[in-house]
C-alpha cells in the first residue's frame, strides 16, 4: 500500500481566482511512500548515476522510461537508458541498455505521434537535438535542432537545451532554455525549422527566490482549455537547490507562474518533474537526482 506524507498547501485558502487558474489536478500532489523508485545503478556501471529530465509515458502495455545514465558528469558520456514498469512502481532496466551509443543525450522528452516516437534531448555542450524511433528502443539521430529568429536569422550561437515540444492542430511547439537563463518559444510544421514567436523569453526566473537563479520547461500539459508548463527552477541558495515548478497559459506565449509555488522543496532537490495520466487523474514524477512519485492529494490536503 502506498502510504502519503503531507506536504501541499491547504486548497480552500487559495483565492478564487487562483483555484480557477490551478486547479487541485494540477498543483495538488503528495510524496508516496516509498519515494525512490529508479537510480543509478551505482559504481561499476554505465548508469552508476542518473541525471535530470527523464521521461515516462504510459500505454496499453504499461509505463515506458527513458532516463540519461552516466559514470561522471565531468567528462561524460551520457548515454540513453530504457526501462519499463507494469504499474507505475517496479522499473526493470532493458538488457541491451545504453540503447543508444552513437551519440551524447540526455534531459530527454518522448513524444508518440502514431506509430512514431519522437524524442527532444540536449546532446554535448547543451546543443538541442532530434532523435526518432518506430519502437522507443532503437532510435535515429536526426541532428541538432534549427531554431531561427523571428527575422529568420539562426539563433546567436551558445548552449540552448531543455527541448520540450507540445504538438497542437498540425504545428509543433517547443519550449528551449539559453543558460537556464529563460525560456523561449519557437514554432514549426515539420520540426526541420523552428521560429521564434518572439526573440524575447516567454518564462524568466524570479521574482521569487525559489526560480530566481535559472529557470527551464520539462513539460506542457493542456488541461480544462488552459495550458501548464511544469518547470525547474534553482534558487538563490545555489547548487542542489533545485524545484519543480508550474505556470499556466490561456495561448502559450503569455504565462503566469503559480503562486503557490514551488510544488517540491528546494531543500530536498527534486527537479524536473512531469505529469502522468493514470487511471483517476495524474501523478507527478520527479526526475533528478533520481525517480520519485507525487500522486494527486485528497482535497483539503495541505502542502507544508
Amino acid at each position: 500500500m502506498i502510504l502519503f506524507v503531507v506536504y501541499l498547501v491547504v486548497l480552500q485558502d487559495y483565492p478564487a481566482s487562483l483555484s480557477d487558474s490551478f486547479p487541485p489536478a494540477m498543483v495538488s500532489f503528495l510524496p508516496a511512500e516509498p519515494m525512490v523508485l529508479f537510480k543509478g545503478a551505482g559504481p561499476g556501471n554505465w548508469d552508476a548515476q542518473i541525471r535530470e529530465r527523464g521521461w515516462i509515458l504510459r500505454d496499453e502495455k504499461g509505463y515506458h522510461l527513458w532516463f540519461t545514465g552516466y559514470v561522471d558528469k565531468k567528462v561524460g558520456p551520457m548515454f540513453l537508458g530504457y526501462a519499463t514498469s507494469p504499474d507505475g512502481l517496479l522499473w526493470t532496466r532493458h538488457p541491451a541498455n545504453p540503447i543508444f551509443r552513437d551519440a551524447w543525450v540526455e534531459d530527454v522528452q518522448v513524444i508518440r505521434d502514431g506509430e512514431d516516437f519522437y524524442m527532444f534531448a540536449e546532446g554535448k555542450g547543451d546543443q538541442a537535438q532530434l532523435l526518432t524511433s518506430r519502437d522507443g528502443i532503437t532510435w535515429e539521430r536526426v541532428g541538432t535542432l534549427d531554431i531561427r529568429l523571428t527575422n529568420g536569422k539562426p539563433i546567436p550561437k551558445g548552449p540552448f537545451g531543455t527541448p520540450t515540444a507540445h504538438r497542437e492542430k498540425g504545428v509543433w511547439h517547443l519550449f528551449y532554455e539559453r543558460l537556464d537563463r529563460g525560456v523561449w518559444h519557437a514554432t514549426s510544421d515539420d520540426t526541420k525549422i523552428w521560429t521564434n514567436v518572439s526573440d524575447e523569453p516567454v518564462l524568466r526566473p524570479g521574482p521569487g527566490e525559489y526560480d530566481a537563479s535559472a529557470i527551464a520547461v520539462n513539460q506542457i500539459v493542456p488541461y480544462q482549455g488552459r495550458y501548464f508548463a511544469f518547470y525547474h527552477g534553482l534558487g538563490k541558495e545555489g547548487p542542489g537547490r533545485w524545484c519543480t515548478c508550474v505556470a499556466v497559459s490561456e495561448d502559450l506565449r503569455e504565462w503566469r507562474k503559480y503562486e503557490r509555488n514551488p510544488l517540491t522543496s528546494p531543500a530536498d532537490n527534486q527537479s524536473s518533474g512531469i505529469l502522468v495520466r493514470n487511471d483517476v487523474g495524474y501523478q507527478l514524477y520527479t526526475m533528478h537526482p533520481d525517480v520519485r512519485l507525487h500522486r494527486s492529494a485528497p482535497t483539503g490536503s495541505s502542502k507544508r
